[in-house]
């Protein structure tokens, strides 16, 4: 008997089919994932698409921050595909740090059949309940109808407004049963309406601040990037000549080389950068959220300074810190009319003794790192790296003292460049959003900059990079420790190192390892040697490369502010601060 609801205009597809074309109709191009059982029907579909490529990852996790590494090279969504139970459980910690660091993220997993649900199945779990905090929203889909609509709501809220991780739940009889497809012309998004025109009169009134101040500073955060409104934000500052500090999100927003910008600030910020945000009339946050880890203890962050802030995400807005002018807006928005209504004011003072003061301090009190031991320098490594490389490579890192050093010393001169877990702070990040970010950029040097305690975590997606055709470029900075929980051992538990040798001179022998999983394993443990390595990394194109670097374990991440402390009291190096007393406005 023929089949009379199906048109030519609306064809009959499986719930799996109408996926996989609703994917194909939102743009996707490439998915991170591993099958299983709920989301099987998915998968048969989807070895027909001529659009979508599948790169099969080793673990769940992997998926998740290659979607990430790829959304942060690329300002499109990165996809991921997992089944259920266990599958989408460790999907949650990629899922965090998407939302954590505003990553635009579409997560979508298998559930089991909908008359299953709440009875304990077999690789049954509730992973919307599971990852409703961590998510900016997310859909439980029963009916093979309403997928089309699920997708397309999905894919818009994650890139909308503030960016960030959906998660799309879809039981397995949903994408076994047959709908007519029908791809929706409007969404039902009842109170979702992300404000990207920024209030004038606000903007009028920040200009307004930014006139009187004798000592303003733009507090730069990683909503700059997000808004790609870098252009914008040095128009500001050749407008103005305000002096600016980037977060560790905003590395690259503004050239590291030019001479107002004066680093990251916060726990291990620069001594310039600290004290611009504790001895400023005006902050002008941008983008930005005020972060314990800028802030130090907040009573006595920045007691002197009025704020004005803008964020596209009105609940930041005095969340933790009073904003004396509240901007909610884009980012790029904003920054377009308060350039033009500074140029319409056409009176800017003259900053130039602030400025001034805070190059002075940056003389003072450069970053360095310690010499003589009887093992490599890391941050000279990283460094190098960085020199050799250039600012068009991207660089991911994992978590810990190695983040800290590459924020430090490689060259940001670029926005999107840089990758790293900020807010979650995840060990692991590393290898597979740097895989991921080579899929976004394949014509890019990527260099992935991670500690052997982070690279023992997620290493395996080096077997899908050398299979995949993936080429990146890892360097393990090998100090044989646990190495940022080392150093607070060292400076607040008396050396009393618990738990935090790896014993990982050679077990793994990592570049053994990165030959078992079909990558060049090189290692360098003399000063002559590091040149020779990261060249013969940078000419390998053909499959991934790790380089071992054997750093000394006693190597410290310097500034500091200890944590719960004021910003005021920063250390230098172990018991040295700065002299503020000696500094004069």
């Amino acid at each position: 008997m023929e089949d009379k609801t199906a048109t030519s205009t609306t064809p009959m597809l499986t719930g799996a089919q109408s996926l996989v074309r609703s994917l194909e109709h939102v743009g996707v191009d490439v998915i991170f994932g591993l099958p299983g059982g709920a989301i099987l029907p998915a998968y048969d579909p989807l070895l027909d698409s001529g659009q979508i490529r599948h790169i099969l990852c080793r673990h769940e996790q992997g998926a998740g921050h290659a979607a990430e590494g790829y959304a942060m090279t690329t300002g499109r969504v990165g996809v991921c595909m997992v089944t259920s139970g266990p599958g989408a459980t460790n999907l949650v910690t990629p899922i965090a740090d998407a939302m954590m660091d505003s990553v635009p993220m579409v997560a979508i997993t298998g559930q089991v059949g909908s008359a299953m649900i709440g009875t304990d199945a077999f690789q049954e779990a509730d992973i919307r309940g599971i990852t409703m905090p961590v998510t900016k929203h997310s859909f439980l889909v029963t009916r093979a109808e309403d997928i089309p609509l699920a997708i397309k709501e999905a894919f818009y809220i994650a890139e909308s407004g503030r960016p960030g991780p959906v998660l799309v739940d879809i039981t397995k009889d949903a994408l076994q049963a047959s709908a007519a497809f029908s791809w929706p012309e409007e969404m039902d998004l009842p109170g979702y309406h992300p404000i990207t025109r920024p209030h004038h009169r606000q903007v009028k009134e920040a200009a307004r601040l930014i006139t009187e101040a004798r000592r303003p500073v733009l507090y730069v955060g990683g909503g700059v990037i997000k808004a790609h409104a870098a252009a914008e934000l040095a128009e500001l500052v050749e407008l103005t000549g305000v002096p600016v500090v980037t977060t560790l999100m905003a590395r690259g927003a503004f050239p590291d080389s030019h001479p107002l910008n004066f680093g990251m600030p916060g726990m291990h910020g620069t001594v310039p950068a600290v004290g611009a945000l504790q001895q400023a009339d005006l902050l002008i946050a941008l983008g930005t959220r005020f972060d314990d880890r800028v802030t130090g203890r907040l009573d006595s962050f920045a007691p002197g300074a009025k704020v004005i802030h803008a964020d596209i995400d009105p609940a930041e807005i005095s969340k933790n810190r009073v904003a004396d002018v509240p901007i909610v807006g884009d980012v790029r928005e904003v920054l377009i009319d308060l350039n033009q209504t500074l140029r319409a004011d056409g009176h800017i003072p003259d900053y130039s003794a602030w400025t001034g003061y805070l190059t002075e301090m940056a003389r003072k009190y450069p970053l360095g790192w310690e010499e003589g031991f009887d093992r490599l320098s890391p941050q000279k490594v990283i460094k190098r790296i960085g020199e050799i490389a250039g600012p068009d490579a991207y660089y991911v890192t994992g978590v810990g003292q190695h983040q800290m050093w590459a924020a430090h010393f490689l060259p940001f001169e670029k926005p999107g460049h840089w990758l790293n877990s900020g807010g979650l702070g995840t060990m692991g990040y590393c290898v597979p959003a740097a895989m991921g970010a080579k899929v976004g950029q394949p014509e890019a040097v990527v260099w992935g900059i991670d500690g052997d305690g982070c690279f023992q975590m997620t290493n395996q997606e080096l077997v899908t990079c050398a299979l995949e055709g993936i080429p990146v470029k890892i360097a393990v900075i090998n100090n044989e420790s646990l190495g940022m929980v080392r150093q607070w051992q060292t400076l607040f538990y008396n050396e009393r190192y618990s738990n935090t040798d790896l014993h990982s001179y050679r077990i793994p022998d990592f570049p053994k390892l990165a030959e078992a999983m079909g990558c060049v394993g090189l290692r360098a443990e003399t000063p002559e040697e590091v040149d020779a390595v990261i060249e013969q990394a940078m000419a390998i194109n053909d499959r991934p490369v790790v380089v071992e670097f054997v750093v000394h374990k006693d190597a410290m991440v310097w500034p500091m502010v200890a944590a719960g402390t004021s910003n005021d009291d920063i250390k230098i190096a172990r018991d040295m601060a700065p002299k503020w007393e000696e500094e004069e406005l």
